[in-house]
């Protein structure tokens, strides 16, 4: 991994200022941290934009969250598929992220986090951001949410 270069604090802004550029929740997340694995910003939207509105809009796992996930993926992934262990601590890690998220937000569910009706549709298009998607949407704050978590999680590993 490389040397860190921006501090914990800026990575958690750059989300949430990627996010309300117009960013997905999960290429946000995801790129505030890209480059620490090596990955410019456009590869990061790339990988992570299938991601965004609890995955392809379908309101299921909150992007922001499957943004931090993405990223244990890069920093503990196992890249042998007989790597029992380190698929098992990977596995651990997102665990352990993803109940430091459930804890601070009461769920991982994008509709759930959203206050959407199970019965709501979810059409594949992509929402105008205003300023009242943004009054109306706690993404933000999911995305803010997601990267400190991840930045801890960095910051306790490297102390």
């Amino acid at each position: 991994m490389k040397k860190d270069i921006m501090t914990y604090e800026a990575r958690i802004e750059r989300a949430v200022a990627l996010f309300k550029s117009g960013f997905n929740c999960s290429q946000a997340v995801v790129a505030a941290f890209a480059d620490l694995y090596g990955f410019t910003d456009e590869q990061a939207f790339k990988m992570a934009a299938s991601f965004g509105g609890g995955i392809g809009r379908m309101r299921q796992t909150c992007g922001a969250a499957c943004g931090m996930f993405l990223l244990a993926g890069l920093d503990t992934g196992a890249t042998e598929g007989s790597d029992n262990e380190g698929k098992s601590y990977n596995y651990k890690v997102v665990q352990e992220l993803a109940e430091k998220f459930r804890q601070e937000n009461g769920s991982l569910i994008c509709s759930e986090l959203l206050g959407l009706s199970k019965q709501e549709p979810t059409p594949h298009q992509a929402e105008v951001r205003t300023p009242e998607y943004y009054k109306k949407r706690p993404c933000a704050l999911m995305v803010e949410t997601a990267a400190r978590i991840f930045a801890e999680y960095l910051a306790s590993k490297n102390a």
